[in-house]
């Protein structure tokens, strides 16, 4: 059987954790059921992610088009996500674990901010790993918020629009500093990437798991990474300029 090469475990890994509500209703519960597991797989995967090596860790814990269900599932939504800021943040803390979100911020639940900004607060010098939660996030929304603070900058003269190329798009994202994903691991079945990191995805490997969120734990994780580690990353070249290269 295959082993992990701890020198080429990812370093960032993106997840999208996708089949809460298919779980809860292959086993005719509720839906929030799920949303239940799925926040338990969370803890679980961000404990053996740090375990594993893995430096940097974000989740798409909640997208732009989530706020469109029913609102008694949004609302069931919000309350496990505060009562996790809250309840985990002292193992997170203590793990050296900092906190980082992006997204459109402003339109959580007044708590979950409080919860999710003090959280940040507290774990900010943290440097084990880094987990990002995608909260109120799109994709697309990110590129538009981007151009729009590029635009500004232009129509303020702060910048020169012969200026602006990739590094420039770049540094306007939610989190510039944060370097793209190696690795993009996708749960529940589904063959997309549903509007998430769609910038930074460009040359990121994709792994679909066959398993719903809720039953994704820490070998599932390894063995997506045993699969990234077959692989060999071109960004664009041939295998055999890879091989000249020092």
């Amino acid at each position: 059987m295959s082993k992990l090469d701890p020198e080429k475990i990812p370093r960032h890994v993106a997840i999208i954790p996708d089949g809460n509500g298919r779980w809860a209703e292959l086993r005719n519960l509720p839906r929030d059921e799920g949303h239940l597991k799925g926040v338990q797989a969370v803890r679980e995967v961000v404990r053996a992610a740090s375990e594993l090596g893995v430096r940097l860790l974000t989740l798409y814990a909640f997208s732009q088009e989530n706020w469109d269900r029913p609102r008694d599932e949004v609302r069931a939504l919000m309350r496990l996500l505060k009562r996790y800021l809250r309840n985990d943040g002292d193992e997170l803390h203590e793990n050296g674990i900092r906190v980082a979100a992006i997204g459109r911020l402003e339109r959580l639940d007044a708590g979950v901010r409080r919860e999710l900004e003090r959280l940040m607060r507290r774990t900010e010098a943290n440097d084990q790993m880094q987990v990002t939660f995608a909260l109120s996030y799109s994709g697309r929304t990110e590129l538009v918020d981007a151009v729009r603070q590029i635009v500004r900058e232009v129509e303020s003269g702060c910048l020169d629009p012969e200026a602006i190329d990739e590094k420039c798009v770049a540094s306007h994202l939610y989190l510039p500093e944060l370097p793209d994903p190696d690795l993009l691991i996708r749960t529940g079945y589904e063959h997309r990437i549903s509007n998430f990191l769609l910038w930074q995805l460009a040359y990121t490997e994709l792994y679909l798991a066959d398993v719903l969120w809720p039953d994704f734990g820490k070998q599932q994780l390894v063995d997506a990474f045993l699969a990234y580690q077959q692989r060999e990353r071109r960004f664009g070249r041939t295998s055999e300029q890879l091989r000249r290269e020092p």
